[in-house]
């Protein structure tokens, strides 16, 4: 652990965990951790961020320098959060994720396995690099496994995007989204109760199955 983190109480760090890796880029600002993090094997923490109280990790979890991370967040095995991100309280990251820098991620929002997230328009161009940024995704949201989310897109608040889209476009508040490229299908508040489309299957770990379709 850098001697110049600012870590709250409470750490609860497995014992190959580092806190405040020192990063290549220059940051004028230490670590700082909030209370009663727990960070699991594997997982590195850069110096120059701010992250809020009671942080998860899963096993080998690397979060860069310069982001600003909010109160009870979680992020879970083999997902990368690069440097330069806005995340906001609540927010639940799961396996495998990529938060690409500079990508802003509203309270609540939850990412499934697999997300990817893109901020470079022309990956590999010297001119690109100055116009570097994520998208927006907004409070609430919902994304789905095995999503792709392009540069510059703003997701509204609340929005359900569906696993496996590509998304490239703005998408509004409280919108159902999928597909290659991902397009409006519908509103959250239009669809059924989940109830109506599991049945339920005995003797099995995966204890449900679409409704309506044969045995």
């Amino acid at each position: 652990m850098s001697p110049e983190s600012g870590v709250g109480p409470g750490l609860d760090a497995d014992p190959d965990v580092i806190v405040g890796y020192t990063a290549a880029r220059p940051t004028s600002e230490p670590l700082v951790l909030g209370r009663d993090a727990r960070l699991r094997s594997g997982t590195v923490i850069y110096e120059g961020s701010s992250i809020g109280a009671r942080l998860h990790t899963g096993h080998h979890v690397v979060i860069r320098e310069e982001c600003r991370i909010g109160d009870d967040v979680s992020v879970w095995t083999g997902s990368v959060i690069d440097y330069g991100c806005s995340i906001g309280s609540r927010v639940k990251i799961h396996c495998n994720c990529y938060i690409a820098q500079f990508t802003e991620i509203g309270e609540d929002a939850f990412l499934a396995p697999g997300v990817t997230i893109a901020n470079d328009l022309y990956p590999g161009s010297a001119g690109s690099r100055e116009f570097m940024s994520g998208p927006s995704i907004g409070a609430g949201a919902q994304i789905g496994v095995n999503v792709t989310i392009l540069p510059y897109v703003r997701i509204g608040a609340g929005a359900l995007v569906g696993a496996g889209s590509t998304v490239t476009r703005d998408l509004p508040d409280g919108c159902v989204a999928y597909g290659g490229p991902a397009v409006v299908r519908g509103s959250v508040d239009g669809l059924p109760p989940i109830a109506s489309r599991a049945a339920a299957v005995l003797d099995s770990a995966a204890g449900y199955r679409p409704a309506g379709r044969p045995s």
